[in-house]
């Protein structure tokens, strides 16, 4: 497995639709997630952010996501798609991978039940809510799969701020980010 580089806003890739994964057992798909862990895992120990990354993130346009949430399983995702969501949303702050340096408020689904598939092709369903906000984790990530990134999402222009800016104002309301390793 090997640490790649994360595509950077502005990538057209970061825009493009997702493929379904055909085999989800496939030795192709193991190392892609393999892959997945190891970036995501190298990136939250040098910025203290990430507990999610999607497949196109390495330009790698097959419908796979990766979760690694603190004191929790890696929770690989193939072919992941909301089922249900709740009428009720929530306003939470959101960054990504490939655009770290800035943060911003985007509108979520409260709840969602998402189907998909495990390593061993098992398709699976999960809900999920406001514990460890997952539910806006969720949408996050299979936003990726579907082009569309967490700046599209804003619900308000004047919520943008700067990682420096967030970190002084608003980091100790929002439970997603981890202090970085020094």
């Amino acid at each position: 497995m090997a640490i790649r580089p994360i595509l950077q806003l502005g990538n057209p890739v970061l825009r493009e639709r997702s493929a379904p994964v055909k085999d989800a057992t496939s030795r192709e798909i193991t190392e892609l997630v393999g892959d997945l862990k190891d970036t995501l895992v190298h990136w939250r120990s040098k910025t203290g952010y990430g507990r999610g990354i999607a497949a196109p993130q390495l330009g790698v346009l097959q419908r796979v996501i990766f979760i690694q949430l603190p004191d929790a399983e890696p929770w690989p995702m193939i072919n992941p798609e909301i089922v249900r969501h709740s009428d009720d949303k929530i306003i939470v702050w959101d960054a990504c991978l490939s655009f770290l340096s800035i943060f911003m408020q985007v509108e979520r689904f409260r709840e969602i039940t998402v189907r998909y598939q495990n390593l061993r092709g098992e398709i699976l369903e999960f809900h999920a809510g406001q514990d460890r906000d997952l539910s806006e984790l969720l949408q996050h990530e299979i936003d990726h799969l579907n082009g569309i990134l967490a700046i599209d999402r804003i619900v308000d222009l004047k919520t943008i701020c700067t990682r420096e800016e967030f970190e002084k104002r608003c980091r100790d309301a929002s439970p997603y980010a981890e202090i970085a390793a020094t």
